[in-house]
C-alpha cells in the first residue's frame, strides 16, 4: 500500500526586479499571466517535476545540499505550501516537525501550545489530555512547561515540537533538519522513537544531514539536487556518492549516462561505485584448504580474498566488509578501522584476506559487501550485492546467526532427544 504519492511536483518563486515592482499577485491573476509575463530567468525553480512513491512503512530519507529543495518539499507534503504544479496524495494522519518552533505561540506556556499544536493536528481536547503527560515527561520539560516558550532554548523547542509530533499518533511522520540543534542526550531518544514507529508500520519522512543516522535508518535514499531527484536507492550506495560528490565537487560531475536510475518496484542494479582511486578485483572466497566455494557449513570457515591496486600512494585508507541476508539485513559488518588498525600506507598492488574461522550462521542466502574507502566514508571503490554463498546447517534455527548455547533444567523438568 502506498502512503505518500507524489506526481511531477513543481515549485515556483519569482525573482523580483525593478521590471515587475508594481505586479501584484491579485492583478497578475486578473491578467491570466502570472508567470506568462516572467522571462525564465526571473523564475526560480524550487523543484522541478520531483516524482516518487513511499510504501507503508517505510523510511524514506531525504538529502542534498542546502538550497536544493528539500525544505520545500517536506513543507509541501506537510501542507504548509502549495505546489505550483503536480499533486500530493497521502494516506492517513500526518505530523510534521519541520521549522524549530513553527506553530509555538512566543508568549504563552508550553502547556499551552501542546494545547494548540494538538488542536491543529486534529485532536479533541479530551484525546490531547489523555497525552498531556507523556508529551511533557518524553520531552523532559516538566519544571519548565508553565514557562512561556520565548524562554526556551532551541533544545527545548525542538524537545517539545517533536514529543507533540509523536504523541499524536501519526501514520506518517516528516522530520526536518530540527533533530541538528538537540540535545546530545536527547537525540537518541529521537532516534530510538523514530525506530519504534518502524516497527509500528508508520511512514516516516526525515531530511538531514547527517549521513550516519540517514544510513542506519532508512529504506530508501532520494538525494535532490537543483530541484531535482539526482539519486535515489539504497542508503549506502546513495550517501556514499553524496559524499564523493561533495568532496570532489569543483570537478565535472558525471553525465546524465552515469546517473543512478531506478526500475520501477525495484532499487537500483548498479553494485559498485567509487573514485577507484584504490580498486578491489578478483574477489574469491575459500573454504580452510583453499578450495573456492560458494556454499558453506554454518560452522565452516570462510577465506575471503581480493587483489587490491592503488594508483597512487594513499596514507588514509578503510578495508571493510558486510555480510547480508536475503532480504537485505546486515547480519555482520566490520573494517580495519573497528578492528583498530591504523592505516599508514598503501601502494601499487597487493592481495588481502579476511578469514573468518567459523560463519555462524543460519541456513540460508547471504551476500558479501566489500569496500575501501577513506576514514570519513569517501569511497574508493565499493561492492554491494555482488558476490554471495549459501549456508547449510542441519539446525534449524530462526533469525539470522547461530548463536551457540545449551538449555539446562532441574530434575523435574525432563526432555527426550528428538532425532
Amino acid at each position: 500500500m502506498v502512503s505518500i504519492s507524489v506526481k511531477n511536483l513543481r515549485k515556483f518563486y519569482k525573482k523580483y526586479s525593478n521590471k515587475h515592482k508594481f505586479l501584484t499577485l491579485k492583478s497578475a491573476f486578473l491578467s491570466r499571466t502570472l508567470f506568462a509575463d516572467l522571462k525564465s530567468e526571473e523564475i526560480f525553480e524550487a523543484l522541478n517535476g520531483v516524482s516518487f512513491d513511499v510504501k507503508k512503512g517505510k523510511t524514506l530519507s531525504i538529502i542534498g545540499e542546502n538550497g536544493s529543495g528539500k525544505s520545500t518539499l517536506l513543507k509541501i507534503l506537510a501542507g504548509i505550501s502549495k505546489p505550483s504544479e503536480g499533486e500530493v496524495v497521502t494516506q492517513g494522519r500526518i505530523s510534521a516537525l519541520i521549522e524549530l518552533g513553527a506553530g509555538f505561540h512566543p508568549e504563552i506556556s508550553g502547556r499551552e501550545n501542546i494545547f494548540i499544536n494538538g488542536s491543529i493536528l486534529g485532536l479533541s481536547k479530551k484525546r490531547i489530555e489523555e497525552k498531556l503527560d507523556s508529551i511533557i515527561r518524553f520531552a523532559e520539560l516538566e519544571d519548565f512547561i508553565d514557562n512561556p516558550v520565548k524562554t526556551y532554548s532551541s533544545g527545548m523547542y525542538m524537545r517539545l515540537g517533536f514529543s507533540i509530533a509523536i504523541n499524536v499518533d501519526p501514520d506518517i511522520l516528516l522530520i526536518d533538519e530540527v533533530l541538528a540543534v538537540g540535545d546530545a542526550s536527547f537525540v537518541p531518544k529521537c532516534i530510538d522513537k523514530i525506530n519504534e514507529f518502524k516497527r509500528k508500520g508508520k511512514t516516516i519522512i526525515f531530511v538531514s544531514h547527517d549521513l550516519a543516522t540517514v544510513e542506519r535508518i532508512s529504506d530508501e535514499v532520494i538525494w535532490i539536487k537543483e530541484g531535482k531527484i539526482f539519486k535515489k536507492g539504497y542508503p549506502k550506495r546513495i550517501t556514499d556518492a553524496y559524499l564523493e560528490y561533495i568532496g570532489k565537487k569543483d570537478e565535472e560531475k558525471a553525465s546524465e549516462d552515469h546517473q543512478f536510475k531506478e526500475s520501477e518496484g525495484s532499487l537500483d542494479k548498479e553494485k559498485r561505485w567509487g573514485s577507484r582511486d584504490i580498486e578491489i578485483t578478483n574477489v574469491k572466497m575459500r573454504n580452510k584448504k583453499g578450495i573456492e566455494k560458494y556454499v558453506f557449513d554454518f560452522d565452516e570457515p570462510l577465506n575471503i580474498e581480493f587483489d587490491v591496486c592503488a594508483k597512487k600512494k594513499e596514507k588514509d585508507f578503510v578495508f571493510g566488509l558486510a555480510i547480508l541476508n536475503s532480504e537485505g539485513v546486515n547480519c555482520y559488518g566490520s573494517n580495519t578501522l573497528i578492528d583498530n588498525l591504523k592505516a599508514d600506507e598503501i601502494s601499487e598492488n597487493g592481495k588481502v584476506t579476511i578469514s573468518i574461522p567459523a560463519l555462524n550462521l543460519v541456513n540460508g542466502t547471504y551476500f558479501l559487501n566489500l569496500a575501501v574507502h577513506k576514514r570519513d566514508g569517501f569511497p574508493f571503490d565499493y561492492h554491494h550485492f555482488m558476490y554471495n554463498f549459501k549456508v547449510t546447517s542441519k539446525h534449524r534455527d530462526i533469525g539470522i546467526a547461530r548463536v551457540l548455547h545449551q538449555w539446562n533444567f532441574p530434575e523435574n523438568i525432563k526432555f527426550e532427544k528428538r532425532k
